[in-house]
């Protein structure tokens, strides 16, 4: 097996408990599993080394955030490989457990056939990492899965989801917005990038998952009025996650704590009902359990 040299640190061991668990039926929405290395090697034209991050590890940390279901979501250090993505689904178990994919134009139907009964959802574009399905694919694989019932999960920046605006807005399947649509939350909740993403959350086939610490910088005071737009402006259309195991930060000290991100959603969606159908109702419709 390739001697891997990590280049992020992995999540903390343990959770701290957050101050009030999420409710049942409750659904991390975003998260990845990296290894056993030895069963599911990494790509290599990786844009970064993970430590592994287990299925055990993530389900203590789950637990503790009292998190019922679960959406693995194909990162970008495996490219199209989909197995460790398709095998965690099936661990954790079909009536719990849904997959968001990466695919290009070289997969056959009866490739997307069989992910599709294997628990998987979506396919995922990263234009962050890379590594992954180029962007120029965005409407043709959206056409070819869209008899699926599947969306189209966008990592992008803020201004690219600007620019592309027209072109995910006639896409004939749901798109969701990862981490609040990669605006930048220094510019503030009336920026340019927060306007496109409300707009297309306005068509009422846009999805946002507000799962959003990569949109700031230390101490995140500024994600709290971005958050809160999402959900003044689609409450049924907002999903959040975890986005464990945290692959940005280098250090121990940079490290997040995934029951202090519950905190935040409480902080940012203090109404019960409308963080009910965040954490229940809104995912259970988006991901079909």
């Amino acid at each position: 097996m390739e001697t891997l040299t990590f280049t992020c640190v992995p999540a903390n061991a343990r959770t701290n408990p957050p101050r009030r668990k999420a409710p049942p039926g409750s659904c991390d929405s975003h998260f990845h599993i990296f290894g056993p290395y030895d069963r599911f090697p990494l790509s290599a034209s990786r844009p970064y080394t993970p430590p592994p991050a287990l299925i055990d590890h993530y389900l203590d940390m789950a637990g503790t955030l009292g998190l019922d279901r679960r959406v693995v979501v194909q990162a970008s250090v495996y490219g199209t490989d989909n197995r460790v993505t398709m095998d965690a689904v099936a661990r954790f178990g079909r009536d719990n457990a849904r997959a968001v994919v990466v695919v290009d134009e070289s997969a056959m139907p009866q490739e997307l056939q069989r992910l599709a009964g294997e628990g998987a959802v979506g396919v995922r574009f990263n234009a962050v990492s890379g590594n992954g399905t180029p962007v120029e694919q965005l409407e043709s694989l959206a056409r070819r899965v869209a008899d699926l019932g599947w969306h189209i999960q966008l990592y992008m920046k803020g201004a690219q989801v600007r620019e592309l605006e027209p072109v995910l807005a006639r896409l004939p399947v749901p798109i969701v917005l990862d981490h609040m649509a990669g605006v930048d939350a220094a510019n503030g909740p009336d920026g340019a990038e927060l306007a496109a993403a409300l707009r297309l959350l306005e068509t009422g086939r846009a999805w946002v998952k507000i799962c959003g610490y990569r949109a700031s910088r230390p101490p995140y005071a500024d994600l709290a009025p971005i958050a809160r737009r999402f959900v003044d402006t689609a409450p049924e259309r907002c999903v959040w996650g975890t986005d464990w195991p945290h692959t940005q930060f280098e250090t121990v000290e940079q490290m997040t704590d995934d029951g202090m991100l519950l905190d935040w959603l409480f902080d940012w969606v203090p109404d019960d009902a409308a963080r009910h159908r965040v954490l229940v109702d809104n995912p259970a419709v988006l991901y079909r359990f």
